[in-house]
């Protein structure tokens, strides 16, 4: 079959409305995880969706809502375990290790086909059926309408705890929500390309993005963007070579995307801005001169410096 006789195929259809949820959903949540240092709870929270899945397929063979409910408990553990980096990391590293031996003995207590349970691991995303499409639309419309309530404060919270807090910003609480959207966001991508590779679409893109500007809105552009043609893209690649999963090539874009915003970063763009000035500098008397402080100097700090400018005046509202 050709590429276009797949693509009238009804499975192809909801695989790619399925991947282009789950892009948006973890391109939009990459940036904030990458800035809140929760990079290794998205790793725990996926790895443990395998342990919900296989208690939903015992209990009610059903893997995606076991892993949906599953990945809650997990998040409100994260969030009341440990508030610091280190202590929050000690809790996971705990629970993880408890959780997937707790998922190994579930599975062994289901006696039927535990194919649906191990999908969970490696992703199956032609196998996403139209009442998951219909649970991943509810996941993704969720995730949306929390971002943009929690935007803000969350922001606020992510660069100056302590002043956000003073402002009046319940930074605790706004942490646990988001974790929990965090919760539904790795669920949802761990659909496409299962929990071993689930950092491919909620942490790769963003770290990419974040390389290339230090705004924030910018960085969630992009990242979405580069989600959303690692998923498709790698969706449609796996059509044409129908002997690798979807999650392989997906997972490969995705790292691309990653090393080429690296080099860019590097050498490109530092090259561009030194030709601007140079060509600023020789211009006319008239013309506006590029300032260097309009725009942030690293990806890394200065992001945090342009969020607390715009966020502090409306900390204490949020």
């Amino acid at each position: 079959m050709t590429l276009s006789d797949y693509l009238t195929e009804t499975f192809v259809r909801n695989a790619l409305i399925a991947a282009t949820l789950v892009a948006i959903t973890a391109g939009l949540i990459g940036p904030v995880v990458i800035m809140r240092d929760l990079a290794f709870a998205v790793h725990g929270t996926a790895e443990l969706a395998f342990t919900g899945a296989a208690a939903g397929l015992l209990v009610a063979d059903d893997p995606l809502l076991g892993a949906l409910l599953g990945s809650i408990v997990v998040a409100t553990a994260f969030g009341f375990l440990g508030n610091r980096v280190r202590e929050r990391n000690s809790a996971i590293g705990v629970i993880l290790a408890f959780g997937l031996g707790v998922g190994v003995y579930l599975l062994s207590l289901y006696k039927g086909f535990a194919t649906a349970a191990t999908n969970i691991l490696f992703g199956q995303i032609f196998g996403v059926s139209p009442g998951q499409i219909t649970l991943l639309t509810a996941i993704a419309v969720g995730v949306l309408i929390a971002m943009v309530l929690l935007y803000r404060p969350l922001l606020f919270a992510s660069v100056d705890p302590e002043l956000a807090e003073a402002r009046g910003v319940r930074t605790r609480l706004v942490g646990l929500l988001f974790v929990y959207v965090l919760a539904l966001t790795v669920t949802e991508a761990a659909q496409v390309v299962g929990t071993l590779l689930v950092l491919s679409l909620a942490i790769t893109p963003a770290a990419a993005a974040s390389r290339l500007s230090a705004r924030t809105p910018v960085v969630i552009g992009i990242s979405i963007a580069f989600a959303l043609i690692a998923a498709d893209g790698g969706l449609v690649l796996s059509l044409i070579h129908s002997d690798v999963k979807a999650s392989v090539f997906i997972s490969a874009i995705s790292f691309a995307f990653y090393v080429l915003a690296r080099v860019g970063a590097r050498w490109i763009l530092p090259a561009l801005t030194s030709r601007r000035h140079a060509s600023g500098h020789s211009g006319t008397r008239g013309e506006t001169m590029p300032h260097a402080h309009a725009r942030d100097p690293a990806p890394g700090g200065a992001g945090a410096t342009s969020v607390a400018t715009s966020e502090r005046g409306d900390g204490s509202n949020d």
